[in-house]
């Protein structure tokens, strides 16, 4: 079964931003970008994951990564 895997971890340690921090810029309770930096989340909102994007200055293609079984 294919699964996406959210890259946000990765591209906020590359960045040097806290979760914390990244909560507090977007506007996002810190326990969903937890819950996306571990892949713990079922859904993506779109303009969550446009103001993602527009706020690390990334595409969604970085953000986002399909897993082919």
């Amino acid at each position: 079964m294919a699964w996406i895997e959210i890259k946000l971890d990765n591209i906020l340690k590359a960045k040097g931003i806290s979760n914390r921090e990244f909560a507090r810029i977007t506007n996002t309770r810190h326990s969903t970008i937890n819950d996306m930096c571990n892949n713990k989340v079922k859904h993506l909102p779109l303009d969550k994951a446009a103001l993602i994007c527009e706020e690390l200055n990334i595409e969604l293609s970085d953000l986002l990564k399909l897993h082919k079984d």
